[in-house]
């Protein structure tokens, strides 16, 4: 899985804080974690996911949507299992020209206006960073990953997965801003069907997101 350049530095997994704290039973395994980042800070639009260690990894596809809107992507950030198709639906009135040069998947949707004819697949393992041709301060990620339990962090830095069968699993974690690679951050754990409890504490870049640019002169955005 790819993203931010890594660290380099074994200091990257010290900082990892990853407690795994047993809940009492449950009738259905269930997984809640916590991020924050070193100042103890919640961090949001985090994905975090579980996968399956030594058993076989099951596969539950739900097509997912980022849209142009108001010059936009929405969502900044989609997780997806791999062989998922997603959709880049135009809701504006003006055309854009989506691309990515990521390794994970390449594509370019030249200027268009409405739904493209088809979706996209997705069928390899990695971060993507969209982009518009036309308006260079949009961009938006996908975190494509092998498991379907996966989950994206709100303001409270909480993401919660349930319906997990027991097993051993090893928990990663991805953010934008993220320093180092999800590896840096995995710990393994197993669930006897109760709950578990994880937290994770991330070591990030100050934070830089392009906004629109400002309104032309004649009052409009290009």
């Amino acid at each position: 899985m790819s993203s931010s350049s890594p660290s380099g530095s074994a200091s990257n997994w010290n900082a990892a804080v990853l407690s795994l704290l047993a809940c009492g039973v449950a009738p259905s395994a269930e997984v809640v974690a916590e991020v924050r980042d070193t100042r103890g800070a919640p961090v949001a639009e985090a994905v975090v996911w579980v996968t399956p260690i030594g058993s076989k990894i099951p596969q539950k596809l739900t097509p997912a949507t980022v849209a142009h809107q108001n010059k936009q992507f929405v969502p900044y950030v989609t997780a997806v299992q791999v062989g998922t198709t997603i959709n880049l639906p135009n809701l504006d009135d003006v055309k854009h020209h989506a691309y990515s040069f990521s390794p994970a998947k390449k594509f370019e949707l030249p200027l268009y206006a409405g739904t493209p004819d088809a979706p996209l697949l997705f069928d390899k393992p990695g971060i993507v960073t969209i982009g518009c041709n036309i308006h260079d301060w949009m961009t938006a990620y996908v975190c494509v990953v092998e498991t379907p339990f996966f989950a994206i962090s709100g303001a409270d830095g909480r993401v919660q997965l349930r319906n997990l069968p027991a097993g051993a699993y090893r928990a990663e974690v991805w953010q934008p801003r993220l320093k180092g690679q999800p590896a840096d951050y995995a710990q393994p754990f197993t669930i006897q069907n109760e709950a578990v409890k994880l937290a994770f504490k991330l070591d990030l870049k100050p934070e830089f997101r392009a906004r629109r640019n400002p309104a032309t002169l004649d009052g409009r955005y290009p």
